[in-house]
């Protein structure tokens, strides 16, 4: 496939040499001019799949916001903007949501004046109601895991947002399940629809299902077990309440195992904290409701556990969906008490799963996590990090892994068996001449 010079350059600065069909096929259908609806699973590529088109529909002649994108939630809103950034374009791009003032967001539009805003529906909504940018000037709207944003009930918010963009020309709706109709307040006209999805093969065939048995009705014990014999693989557990997430994730803690906690009605910091250490390997365990099921970019999941299995067999699927990606194999671990049965969508009895006689110990990550009180806004970026755990910590290449920086904080991954040394080490130490708090991240 030939592709245009922005295009091969953005792919260069994020390292990938060749695009899977879907995304080449998103690419053609976009040349055509019509609304493009793309329906393909969880973990396909769908974010390439409509930010390299939109490359191409920008233009370096014209000020103010020129795209709109709309998402569920604020993790795959920094998951997008994070992306878009590492193609290291001529444009700039922001990230909109809850959890922190929109009058920050605010100030940050009049500095980098984005041509991309990537936002949740209620908080597009607020800073179209305040005026905060030109609205006119969106040409190109995309909305992510639109399913996803009807499910969580976002109809209204959505509708609102697209009523207040009045020169929209172009639309773009991803989605990773099909439905028999789209809904007219997106204003869908001359439309393409490809559909990667394959109805005949729901579940990966390189996900092997096992089911678990719980001798007792309560499954903590059980799900303990399971975890500490998976060892120090990287395992998503499956809760359908955060009443359970949190219970859960406590009775892990109170055995001593490692493990994080990821729902909704935690507080952005938490939660950001939560997948961080989850993807950086200073946390091998994270117990989520189906908030994780989608539009996380968690690569390397190895285990799904489901502790309390779906109702619909849709979350099933994305569920299962967040390991075996690309090309790795997974395998999907289903929890089942004396009482419960297996959920009518599953059609094939899973292999049952023995459990060893002699539980191991849990399994230590290698890596923990430093919190850093200073971030982008105090002028510190991974450069400075890295030189001042190599310089003051005495760390080398290979103990410390994943730096994220934050506006206001920093987080980094260093070598568990060295925390301790490095810690001592960096107490009361400045970063480019700055004070700041630095501890392990609890």
């Amino acid at each position: 496939m030939e592709l245009s010079n922005i295009i091969s350059k953005a792919l260069d600065n994020l390292h990938i040499e060749s695009l899977n069909p879907m995304q080449e096929a998103s690419i053609d259908a976009w040349k055509e001019g019509k609304d493009l609806i793309l329906l393909s699973p969880t973990g396909s590529g769908k974010t390439l799949a409509y930010l390299l088109p939109l490359l191409e529909t920008l233009k370096p002649e014209e000020k103010g916001v020129q795209a709109v994108v709309l998402v569920p939630s604020r993790e795959l809103a920094l998951q997008i903007d994070q992306v878009f950034k590492s193609m290291n374009t001529p444009y700039k791009v922001m990230s909109c949501y809850g959890g922190r003032p929109a009058m920050e967001e605010h100030r940050t539009m009049k500095g980098i004046q984005p041509s991309i805003i990537i936002g949740t529906p209620g908080r597009m909504n607020d800073h179209l109601s305040k005026q905060n940018f030109d609205a006119s000037c969106v040409q190109t709207l995309v909305i992510d895991e639109f399913d996803k944003c009807l499910e969580f009930g976002f109809q209204e918010e959505m509708a609102t947002v697209i009523g207040q963009l009045p020169n929209l020309q172009r639309r773009f709706l991803l989605s990773a399940t099909d439905s028999e109709e789209i809904p007219q307040f997106t204003g869908m006209n001359r439309t393409t629809k490809l559909s990667f999805l394959n109805e005949e093969e729901p579940i990966s065939e390189r996900i092997h299902i096992y089911k678990v048995l719980s001798p007792i009705k309560d499954k903590l014990e059980t799900l303990y077990k399971l975890l500490c014999t998976l060892g120090s693989q990287s395992t998503l557990v499956f809760c359908n309440h955060r009443e359970s997430v949190e219970r859960v994730g406590k009775y892990l803690q109170s055995q001593k195992f490692p493990c994080g906690v990821f729902h909704g009605g935690m507080e952005q910091e938490d939660r950001e904290r939560s997948l961080y250490k989850f993807r950086n390997g200073s946390c091998h365990v994270l117990i989520s409701t189906d908030l994780a099921a989608r539009g996380l970019d968690i690569p390397d999941i190895e285990n799904i556990v489901h502790y309390h299995m779906p109702i619909q067999e849709d979350g099933y699927i994305h569920r299962n969906g967040r390991t075996a990606r690309w090309e790795a194999e997974g395998n999907s671990y289903i929890i089942l008490h004396g009482e419960e049965t297996l959920p009518s969508y599953i059609q094939e009895e899973p292999e049952r799963f023995i459990l060893p006689e002699k539980t191991p110990k849990p399994s230590q990550p290698e890596f923990v996590t430093l919190y850093i009180g200073k971030g982008k806004k105090d002028k510190i970026n991974k450069i400075d990090i890295v030189g001042f755990l190599f310089k003051k910590g005495k760390l080398n290449k290979e103990e410390v892994g994943r730096i994220d920086v934050k506006d206001h904080y920093s987080f980094a991954a260093i070598s568990r068996k060295k925390a301790k040394q490095a810690l001592s080490l960096i107490r009361g130490e400045k970063i480019k001449g700055v004070k700041t708090i630095i501890e392990e991240a609890k």
